[in-house]
């Protein structure tokens, strides 16, 4: 009976997977306006703002005086279901991932040849994701909400003006509320779960930066794994009439223990004229650490949960088995004249799930992405920068099934997002 609700009580770290949005896994690029326009490619060595401090902390040191750097981007996902089936009947509109939006903010200041310092505010993970209602594969994952706010005190130290170096630690707060509807009994309505955690840990970024020629310079950027243990609670509203109503208690407390990956991130900024400018980068992630997701309900037994409480939850396995990614990235900015500067980038990014264990909360694959982007010079302080990216991905298969459910589709996902920032210098 445990793999009844095993797709419906995996906790938070489950509804990260189903990310509509622009990296591979449930990663967030969107750290940076400016970076959003070349497809990310340099990411770790542009150095242009002081998204930086996210994106290379090294590259602190070649910004002057004291910057900000702010801006949001919004995502909007839509997915096409097909050749959907499953033990009872529903809908299956696609349109789960509302519009959302991701806020950045960063800061830097030099304070001489050698030292600067900096402070970033961003989202590196993060959803939502909500079906609608009577959605077919609802049993397997309804509505899903999960943040992780990053903040970042950086420092950067140049050796010279050729080698820098940059660390970061990151305060790492993820917060989520994760719903299903399971249908025991069809006679007699659904049975929701209701699960919340949260929970705060470290982490680190730390980059190096080389100008190995006067034109050409090469960015490493390494952002560590962070590793959570979330604690919250399991709630389930059982259906008049169903078996789960006999349970004599509908709240348990949850404890879920995940690690974010680690990835490297390397890069390449080519200064061709005094007008363009090439960038190229890759980035490897180490997703194969999500093996699997144990969840653990306390205070479970036949004395307080009843016959069929001690055997819906407890100590709860499935297995992920997602392996390492690569993403690529190739970009250029041309320089129009002393206002405007013109970007545009094209990425690809593997996914990190596999054919087997893929889920209606899991509905990824491969990515190619398309940006264009633009920066405008108000004035020699003020700048104001807009990008656009489409993102669309191979069309995949998922299956989930267990002793009361079943369910099948097709899925195309794309996604469409829209970026506006400003840096500030003074």
């Amino acid at each position: 009976m445990k793999k009844v609700m095993l797709k419906t009580t995996l906790s938070l770290a489950v509804t990260l997977a189903s990310s509509q949005i622009f990296a591979s896994g449930f990663a967030l690029n969107e750290q940076s306006v400016s970076g959003m326009g070349t497809g990310f490619a340099g990411r770790s060595s542009i150095a242009d703002d002081a998204s930086t401090v996210f994106g290379n902390p090294a590259g602190m040191s070649r910004l002057s005086g004291q910057q900000i750097t702010g801006g949001i981007a919004v995502i909007d996902a839509s997915t096409d279901i097909k050749d959907a089936s499953g033990r009872y009947p529903g809908t299956n509109k696609g349109d789960m991932v509302p519009f959302t939006g991701v806020p950045m903010g960063f800061y830097t200041n030099k304070l001489n040849d050698q030292w600067a310092v900096g402070f970033g505010v961003y989202a590196p993970f993060g959803l939502v994701t909500d079906y609608e209602s009577g959605f077919q594969g609802r049993a397997f994952g309804k509505k899903s909400e999960v943040k992780v706010v990053t903040l970042q005190p950086t420092v950067s130290y140049a050796f010279n003006d050729r080698v820098s170096i940059g660390f970061g630690p990151t305060i790492n707060h993820i917060s989520g509320t994760l719903e299903s509807d399971l249908t025991l009994n069809p006679a007699f309505g659904d049975t929701n779960v209701e699960i919340k955690g949260t929970d705060t840990a470290l982490g680190f970024n730390i980059g190096v930066l080389v100008q190995a020629t006067d034109t050409t310079r090469v960015g490493l950027t390494y952002h560590s794994k962070v590793s959570y243990d979330l604690d919250g609670h399991t709630k389930v509203s059982a259906a008049a009439g169903t078996p789960a109503q006999l349970m004599k208690s509908n709240r348990y407390d949850a404890s879920l223990s995940i690690d974010t990956p680690e990835s490297y991130d390397l890069s390449v900024t080519q200064e061709l004229s005094d007008a363009w400018r090439v960038y190229a980068g890759t980035t490897w992630t180490r997703w194969s650490r999500l093996k699997d997701i144990t969840v653990k309900n306390e205070g479970v037994s036949p004395v307080n949960s009843g016959a069929i409480g001690s055997q819906l939850f407890g100590t709860i396995k499935e297995e992920q088995n997602w392996h390492d990614t690569w993403a690529y990235a190739i970009g250029t900015s041309y320089q129009l004249n002393k206002q405007w500067i013109l970007r545009t980038g094209l990425s690809w990014d593997q996914s990190p799930t596999n054919n087997e264990n893929r889920s209606p909360r899991i509905p990824t694959g491969d990515r190619t992405i398309f940006s264009l982007g633009a920066g405008y010079a108000v004035n020699e302080n003020l700048t104001i920068d807009a990008a656009y990216s489409y993102l669309k991905e191979e069309s995949v298969k998922v299956h989930d099934s267990n002793q009361l459910n079943s369910y099948s589709a097709k899925y195309e996902n794309s996604a469409n997002g829209f970026a506006v920032g400003a840096t500030y210098k003074f």
